[in-house]
């Protein structure tokens, strides 16, 4: 029996207005097409894409009152403030969908292009109206900057509105898109949000929903269907579904909304006022709310008005490791978050422990490329015994330049991002730490700046191993053609970029760093995704696309 699909179809020969126009009662907004960041897919994109070789990054973030409705808990404002502590992960757009948890009809939905603060103004969250929600900031690929392409995703289903807000990206989702084809389902674009949601929409065939949809069932199905790579927050009605998945590759954790006078209290001892999850829990302190735990790999929890529950765990296979990405310690995550048991502050701080060990220099002072690299320059300065202090003062009012799309902003990014404190450099031998090299363009102005200002030596140390493999999973590595590892070794690099040395930590020296501190686990659970590092891809390599 085929299986039973709330949403809309779309006959697939349709042209591209006849198809927007059939879907546009199931979709209320769409997310970006897919474009595969290596040369292998360029030959099966479909016309017109522009291959840009940029994945997506993004944060999500849910929150949910507890006790009677309505709330006295500003669920709109505590949503806002927690995309606001996840703006690092996603600066290009962002929005939030609210419910009053009464009816499944209608959501609030306000989103945009650029950044929160300027997205949500007072009267934009006044209209934003609930006792639960769920927001989403993002970045995407330059093709893709439109306010269509804004999260929340949202669908109309024969049982009430659908918001999924998604970090990641499906490693398989050409066999996803086939069967929600087959089931007569149309697709409008090539996103990985929208095959979720549609999936989502679709009955499983053995699960009997004679009393109402059965969303943990239908979660489950699509997570048998996706081994990863996403983490979810889903809401329908009163209910929201936090979910994770099998290889636990995109980070996602839960915390406790407490009374504003809680204290430090024990945290089981304090009354919740309501539940909130999240990409990390770095902006949890800021809207009084407090870290429980992390959403394991696999697991699907629903947060209601009454607390929290697991409602299922999808597992991997046995010979499948967990497969958390490495790459969220290096970069991605902001220092005070916390991932296994340990704050990613002090991973870095081993990472530059670890890369002194391998890496020594005699040198005058240890210093960063701020601000992802500082925590590592100080690890570093404490394992060699080397002072260290600042050298370069950045402009805090600059984005990041990892993400910027042309290799000519990205070097004019530098000149206005940094400036030289050339009393702290005159004369100095400087060990310059930074958190990674992925094009090569930024490091290269950074010495010469150092050496304008008077430094008779800089020794780049990098506090992780030379990327050299494109993220099918939802990080913005770009292709291997772009990374600069796989054009240099170290040694050319430095004479490249003009450095009198240039060391990488070791892959082995990583994973040691970032086990160090974490809480203590079955190591047979354990794991990382070092995909970007040495091509070994937990899922395989994704598959290519049909159409």
């Amino acid at each position: 029996m085929m299986a039973q699909s709330d949403s809309g179809s779309c006959c697939a020969k349709l042209n591209k207005d006849e198809c927007c126009q059939k879907t546009k009662d199931v979709v209320l907004s769409g997310v970006s097409p897919k474009i595969f960041p290596d040369k292998i897919y360029k030959s099966v994109q479909p016309k017109g894409e522009d291959a840009t070789g940029m994945t997506c990054e993004c944060g999500v973030f849910g929150a949910i009152a507890c006790g009677d409705y309505p709330t006295q808990l500003d669920i709109a404002q505590m949503i806002c403030l927690g995309l606001v502590a996840l703006q690092h992960r996603g600066q290009e757009s962002a929005g939030i969908v609210t419910s009053l948890g009464k009816s499944s009809k209608n959501f609030s939905v306000h989103k945009g292009m650029g950044m929160i603060n300027n997205l949500f103004n007072d009267e934009a969250i006044k209209k934003l109206k609930g006792n639960l929600g769920i927001g989403h900031t993002r970045y995407s690929t330059a093709a893709a900057s439109e306010v269509v392409n804004c999260q929340p995703f949202v669908v109309h289903t024969a049982h009430g509105a659908l918001a999924i807000a998604h970090n990641g990206e499906l490693v398989n989702c050409e066999s996803l898109r086939r069967e929600v084809l087959e089931r007569g389902v149309g697709l409008s674009t090539h996103s990985d949000s929208e095959l979720i949601a549609q999936s989502l929409c679709c009955a499983p065939e053995d699960v009997s929903e004679h009393d109402g949809p059965n969303w943990p069932a239908r979660i489950r199905h699509f997570m048998t269907l996706a081994p990863l790579s996403y983490s979810l927050v889903v809401m329908h009605k009163d209910k929201i579904y936090a979910v994770r998945d099998s290889y636990g590759n995109r980070p996602l954790c839960l915390g406790k909304i407490v009374p504003v006078d809680a204290g430090h209290a024990n945290i089981n001892d304090q009354l919740a006022e309501g539940w909130v999850v999240s990409s990390e829990s770095c902006g949890f302190l800021s809207i009084g709310a407090r870290y429980v735990r992390e959403v394991e790999p696999g697991e699907i929890i629903e947060l209601s008005r009454n607390g929290y529950r697991t409602v299922d765990i999808v597992e991997r296979p046995d010979y499948k490791r967990m497969a958390f990405c490495i790459f969220e310690y290096v970069y991605f995550a902001r220092s005070d978050s916390m991932f296994e048991g340990q704050m990613v502050y002090s991973a870095r701080l081993q990472c530059g422990r670890q890369l002194a060990r391998e890496s020594p220099l005699d040198a005058d002072l240890v210093s960063s490329v701020p601000e992802s690299g500082t925590a590592a320059a100080h690890g570093y300065a404490r394992e060699s015994g080397l002072p260290f202090g600042e050298v370069l003062c950045k402009n805090r009012y600059v984005g990041r330049t990892f993400i910027q799309p042309s290799t000519r902003l990205r070097q004019l990014g530098v000149a206005k991002k940094f400036g030289a404190l050339a009393q702290n450099v005159e004369g100095k031998r400087i060990v310059l730490v930074d958190d990674s090299i992925v094009r090569g363009n930024t490091i290269g102005p950074i010495i010469k700046l150092l050496r304008d200002a008077g430094a008779t030596e800089v020794h780049i140390r990098i506090a992780s191993p030379p990327l050299q493999y494109p993220c099918y999973m939802g990080i913005n590595i770009p292709t291997r053609e772009e990374l600069i590892a796989n054009k240099l070794n170290a040694d050319q690099l430095a004479d490249h970029v003009g450095a009198d040395s240039l060391a990488y930590l070791s892959v082995e020296g990583l994973v040691k760093a970032v086990q160090m501190n974490k809480a203590h686990v079955n190591p047979l659970k354990a794991g990382y995704c070092t995909a970007c590092l040495t091509g070994e891809y937990p899922g395989g390599l994704p598959e290519e696309l049909s159409w």
